[in-house]
């Protein structure tokens, strides 16, 4: 007996690492969500060869997640500033759990180099507490574990024979 499965070339992680999979994409996403707005900042921060970041600077313009939004220096000629889209922002929970995992997997001994906490540097009473990333059902079930979470096929779902 023949089983269907889902088609795995119609996939949304796939889809995904198209557009960020890229190991600088995605740290560029990171520096642009700490504050890095123009090529020499995200040059500067991640030490990246400039060719490269302009082609993935590029990439993320073109795929949405950020655009470019020009500037002029006294005496310069124009310049463009890279701003994240709300693409690019939702993109902050993923860089989270990237981070969490690394954190309690890659960390060096002495702990992780970096904590996210809540609180913005604008708030009167910070709460300054660790973020965490949560998965929760609909029903408003949280902190599910791993062995509970299970895909299933959904409105969009391709089938294939399985082999």
């Amino acid at each position: 007996m023949e089983k269907r499965r889902i088609d795995p070339v119609n996939c949304s992680v796939a889809r995904s690492l198209a557009v960020v999979g890229e190991r600088w994409s995605l740290l560029i996403v990171r520096e642009a969500l700490d504050g890095a707005r123009r090529f020499q900042d995200f040059h500067f921060r991640l030490g990246i060869a400039r060719n490269l970041l302009t082609t993935r600077l590029d990439s993320l313009v073109a795929a949405g997640v950020m655009h470019r939004v020009p500037y002029r220096d006294p005496g310069s000629r124009q310049r463009f500033a890279y701003e994240l889209t709300e693409q690019g922002q939702a993109l902050r929970p993923a860089l989270v759990a990237l981070l969490e995992w690394g954190d309690r997997y890659l960390a060096d001994p002495e702990g992780p180099s970096v904590i996210v906490r809540h609180g913005t540097d604008g708030d009167e009473n910070p709460c300054d507490e660790p973020v965490t990333v949560v998965l929760e059902c609909a029903a408003g079930h949280s902190h599910l574990a791993p062995q509970d979470i299970k895909r299933t096929p959904g409105p969009g779902a391709r089938f294939t024979d399985a082999s």
